[in-house]
């Protein structure tokens, strides 16, 4: 897999560095076996032999919920009016027509583009396990493997968040396009999990689908799995305010509280969405300290809400942020859209500093997925960077001060220059070294699937 450490030691000067709380002028970053070995601010010219950054470097960012296969929907989905789940009725059309080796070159292809807006880890929340009408691939896990090897020769790291998803609806058996998610029951899922190796890029965590999909005396079974392992556990929490309602209907409570009744909540737990909660809920998350995946270009795009970001975080709750349907892939824009969007709800400004906001985007990120060894420019970590042009239209002007205040936003993923995994350039002055076209490879693995 072209995804390998690297073969020498590299030192890169970053002409601007983020170091957490502030852009510092001047830093050398010396990186060997794939991990930072040296970081020395200071250094107002690169050092001989050194690799130079332009602009302002950030750790490398974490894409804390994916589909990959959503990317084949951009633009399509669009067209006219409708709800969540007249999007997903196209959405499972996409789904039915996918198999091992096209989900294996949309999803190479959609992890290029991350790499090309600086994302160096994505968590790929994977449900599209089998065959259509649910049989099983000589390999059962030949999809999650696609996607494993998918990352790989994009270049970049992956937690395969591989997912449980055992009905339609508290209890109901799941529908034509569902069975290929279905592995029957909990057990059966596990046993399947249980299968998927780890590799030096790619780690791998659970998810529940939701509340919805994994009927309650099953959520225990699957939050073990995770725990046994210590492995990062997902789950989409209240996205919708139907699946409350349903949940009320089914089981008395919300689908907050009926997680943590069952030992879900946690925290190696991250929430995605949880748009709408009640107090309750949010005391429950906050004080677990389960985390918390806002995903604001998707739930815009499908009309879910905003979620009570602000309110979670200030409970307790880490905050992490992802492209999920891929509407867009930018996690710059991911970052200001959750502080715009709080202004909008509240008519009040500065919910986050930038500072914060860069945090949800790297560190937080890369802790919600499993790689707490990641997200910070610190010996010892691994050697992952993003660096952002300060020179664009979009980001010329502010002083080098106030770097991280223009990335977030002023900057978009276009004003990406260099992404480097694990010590080694995967995206060069703008083009991605794996993949020297994703704009074709995009064009045509969209194609394959929707023909």
């Amino acid at each position: 897999m072209p995804l390998t450490p690297q073969a020498t030691p590299t030192t890169y000067w970053l002409e601007h560095a983020w170091l957490g709380t502030h852009a510092e002028p001047g830093v050398t970053v010396d990186t060997a076996d794939g991990r930072i070995t040296a970081v020395r601010t200071g250094t107002d010219t690169p050092p001989p032999g050194a690799t130079t950054l332009r602009g302002l470097t950030l750790p490398g960012l974490a894409n804390a919920h994916s589909h990959a296969f959503h990317r084949a929907l951009r633009g399509v989905v669009q067209v006219g009016t409708g709800t969540f789940w007249t999007w997903r009725e196209v959405m499972y059309s996409v789904a039915d027509r996918l198999t091992p080796d096209t989900y294996y070159a949309l999803a190479r292809a959609a992890y290029a583009e991350m790499a090309l807006a600086g994302i160096t880890c994505v968590g790929e929340f994977h449900y599209l396990h089998h065959a259509p009408g649910g049989t099983r691939y000589d390999d059962p896990n030949a999809m999650g493997e696609a996607l494993i090897t998918a990352a790989a020769d994009a270049g970049i790291r992956i937690t395969l968040l591989d997912t449980a998803y055992l009905s339609a609806g508290f209890g109901a058996p799941p529908d034509h396009h569902q069975l290929r998610f279905c592995d029957g029951t909990a057990e059966r899922w596990a046993e399947r999990a249980d299968a998927l190796k780890e590799h030096a890029h790619a780690r791998i965590g659970a998810a529940i689908h939701s509340v919805r999909a994994v009927p309650a005396d099953q959520l225990a079974a699957v939050a073990d799995w995770a725990r046994d392992r210590q492995a990062p556990l997902h789950v989409h929490l209240s996205e919708q305010t139907a699946e409350n309602d349903a949940c009320r209907a089914a089981h008395g409570c919300t689908p907050t509280r009926l997680l943590a009744d069952h030992g879900a909540l946690g925290s190696r737990t991250t929430a995605v969405h949880a748009t709408h909660l009640t107090t309750e809920d949010i005391e429950l998350l906050g004080g677990s300290q389960t985390g918390v995946c806002m995903c604001p270009t998707t739930e815009r795009d499908l009309a879910d809400g905003i979620g009570p970001a602000a309110r979670l975080q200030g409970r307790g709750s880490p905050l992490s942020l992802g492209s999920d349907s891929h509407a867009v892939i930018d996690l710059l824009e991911e970052a200001r859209a959750m502080e715009l969007d709080e202004r909008l709800r509240t008519r009040t400004r500065g919910h986050w500093t930038a500072a914060a906001l860069l945090r949800a985007a790297t560190a937080d990120g890369h802790a919600a997925l499993g790689w707490g060894d990641a997200g910070v420019l610190e010996t010892g970590a691994l050697a992952d960077l993003t660096t952002i042009a300060l020179d664009s239209v979009r980001t010329a002007g502010p002083p080098p001060r106030l770097a991280g205040e223009t990335a977030v936003f002023a900057a978009s993923a276009a004003d990406v220059r260099h992404t480097i995994v694990g010590g080694r350039q995967i995206v060069r002055d703008g083009v991605h070294t794996l993949v020297p076209d994703v704009p074709t490879a995009l064009a045509e693995s969209i194609a394959a699937v929707r023909g």
